[in-house]
C-alpha cells in the first residue's frame, strides 16, 4: 500500500507515494534554457477549464486524428497518485502525458497518453514531458505501451522493448521498459 503524499493517508495504490505536487511544478526560471515549461498537477488540483483542455487534446489526437473510438476516460486520471504533465502555448495545453503507478507489487510507474497537438509537433514538447516523467519516477522502472513506429524515439530516453508487438485499437504497439539507471538525454 502507498501513502498519499498530501494527506499521509494510506491509499489502495501499491508502492511508494509520489512527492506532493505544487502547481505548476516547474517555472520558466527552473527550466534549462530552450526547454519548454512543464506543468504538473494531480486530478484534484486541475481547474475545470484546464482539465477540459487536457482531455480535449487527448481526444483530438487519439480518437479523432488516429480514428480510434475507445473510452478515453478510463478512470485512471483520478487515481490519487496520477500526475498530469503538460506544456502550454497561448494559455492552453498543446502537449501532455500522464504518469501512473504500475501494476500492484511491481514498484513500476507507467507513462501514457503521450499526445501533442498537430500544429505543435517537432518542438521538443513531448521529449520534455517524457524526460520530466522519468525524473519524477525517480529510481523506479517505467513502462510504456508505445506505438510501434515510435520504438526508436522512445529508445532515445533509455526505453527498451520488453515483449512482443500487440494491437491496441487497431494500431501496432509494443511494450517498453525504462530500467533504473537507464540514461535519458538532457
Amino acid at each position: 500500500m502507498g501513502t498519499d503524499a498530501a494527506t499521509g493517508n494510506a491509499t489502495d495504490v501499491p508502492g511508494p507515494a509520489l512527492a506532493p505536487v505544487p502547481w505548476p511544478v516547474m517555472s520558466s526560471s527552473a527550466q534549462p534554457p530552450g526547454e519548454p515549461v512543464v506543468h504538473v498537477a494531480r486530478f484534484a488540483d486541475l481547474a475545470p477549464h484546464l482539465l477540459y483542455g487536457l482531455l480535449r487534446l487527448r481526444v483530438d489526437v487519439f480518437v479523432v486524428e488516429q480514428e480510434c473510438p475507445y473510452p478515453e476516460l478510463d478512470g485512471r486520471d483520478t487515481e490519487p497518485t496520477a500526475e498530469h504533465l503538460w506544456v502550454e502555448a497561448g494559455g492552453r495545453p498543446v502537449a501532455t502525458v500522464r504518469l501512473l503507478a504500475g501494476a500492484p507489487g511491481t514498484g513500476e510507474m507507467v507513462i501514457g497518453r503521450v499526445a501533442t497537438a498537430p500544429g505543435h509537433r517537432g518542438r521538443g514538447y513531448a521529449a520534455a514531458l517524457v524526460r520530466e516523467g522519468l525524473r519524477r519516477a525517480g529510481h523506479r522502472p517505467v513502462r510504456i505501451g508505445a506505438q510501434a513506429h515510435l520504438e526508436g524515439w522512445y529508445g532515445r530516453f533509455g526505453f527498451v522493448r520488453c515483449g512482443p508487438d500487440y494491437l491496441e485499437d487497431g494500431i501496432p504497439h509494443l511494450p517498453m521498459l525504462h530500467a533504473p539507471g537507464s540514461q535519458a538525454p538532457r
